[in-house]
């Protein structure tokens, strides 16, 4: 057998109505679409939501809650992670990338999920309390960076 030899089963699939073919089509007058209304007519769709004119649920519920648009987010690196880095190395956010740890367009944030047995020099954007902590019982050091700025250089 081959793909050129395939059939459905008999039955398998339906034959699509044609809408606004007349009336012998099998849909009669108004093709399907019943009598008068927005619904019956061309681009005649309601939007999601709308309730007829009724005030809708989304409107009637109590708004709870507050985001906050000045939120950091944060590229979020555990701990094990930096255990595949070699011993006294320096650990930064473009290598982190390199290695497909991080996106690199956030901030890098070292979190204690785990542990670290090597001495790294780590400079990143930000750490948790526990993370610095612990790459210091390593022998490491834990430097926070700025985020440098890639458009200025752009622009000379």
């Amino acid at each position: 057998m081959k793909l050129n030899e395939l059939k459905y089963v008999e039955g398998a699939r339906k034959k699509e109505k044609r809408r606004g073919r007349g009336l012998g089509s099998g849909l009669g007058k108004n093709g399907g679409s019943g009598n008068k209304g927005q619904k019956s007519r061309s681009g005649g769709k309601v939007r999601l939501g709308f309730e007829g004119g009724q005030n809708p649920i989304f409107r009637r519920l109590p708004k709870r809650g507050f985001t906050s648009h000045a939120k950091n987010d944060y590229d979020i690196v555990s701990l094990y992670l930096l255990d595949n880095f070699e011993e006294g190395s320096e650990v930064t956010a473009t290598l982190l990338c390199s290695k497909g740890y991080v996106s690199g367009k956030l901030p890098v944030k070292i979190v204690a999920n785990g542990e670290v047995t090597r001495k790294l020099n780590v400079k990143v954007q930000a750490f948790t309390k526990k993370a610095a902590e612990k790459i210091a019982a390593a022998g490491g050091k834990s430097e926070v960076v700025a985020l440098i700025d890639t458009t200025a250089n752009e622009e000379k």
